[in-house]
């Protein structure tokens, strides 16, 4: 299974690759196929990070816009795709610094806060199936928690995010943040002992005790 999972990354590098030759002879139609094939992603991305709605819409049409005009000097270190996002997450913190209160989008917290589903379902004490006071519970806590990552340092936010939703490995991540892997995993470990911190409260015990991270072979995903 792991041969045949590199097998097709490798063939979607190597697709991706090929694609950006072709832009850089002027294939217009090459960039196409380079946005359809990652527009969602990077979108995706994007709304987790500022939030969904027009501003999100511009933000991944500039982020494909740069894309373009920088792709004399993309030299293929890392993916494309990993590339990208460095260029949505730039675009992202400029965005969330002229808008220091723009809102944030709906995460899985539990990932956030725990290494590899540790504790799953630890982050959902409300009755799913109760009546309207624990309805009332889940949009409270609800509120809380979007609070919460919010008020993560942009930096702290972004690895958090290309490590629990988007799946990235450290070394991946540290090419979209330019910064070593100590560094990524230093974030990671700050960005959960904060959001522990700031809902623990509400939580209860379970949210203070877990371990934040096991080590991965080679800085990677199993």
């Amino acid at each position: 299974m792991q041969s045949e999972c590199r097998t097709i990354t490798g063939d979607v590098a190597d697709l991706d690759v090929a694609l950006v030759r072709r832009c850089r002879s002027n294939d217009a139609a090459a960039f196409n196929a380079i946005v359809a094939r990652h527009k969602a992603r990077v979108y995706r991305f994007i709304c987790r990070m500022v939030g969904p709605g027009a501003d999100a819409d511009d933000l991944a049409q500039e982020t494909f816009v740069k894309a373009y005009t920088s792709l004399p000097g993309f030299r293929g270190s890392a993916s494309l795709s990993t590339w990208l996002l460095r260029i949505a997450g730039n675009l992202c913190i400029d965005y969330r610094r002229r808008r220091k209160h723009a809102p944030a989008r709906a995460v899985s917290l539990s990932s956030m806060l725990y290494a590899d589903g540790e504790r799953d379902g630890a982050l959902e004490p409300v009755d799913p199936h109760g009546g309207p006071e624990s309805e009332a519970l889940r949009t409270e806590l609800q509120g809380r928690v979007h609070a919460a990552i919010d008020a993560l340092p942009d930096k702290l936010r972004m690895v958090a995010l290309l490590y629990d939703i988007e799946g990235l490995t450290y070394d991946e991540i540290s090419h979209v943040v330019g910064c070593p892997m100590g560094t990524v995993k230093s974030r990671l470990f700050s960005a959960r002992s904060s959001l522990r911190a700031a809902l623990g409260p509400y939580m209860g015990d379970l949210a203070l005790e877990a371990p934040v991270e096991a080590e991965r072979g080679g800085g990677g995903r199993p």
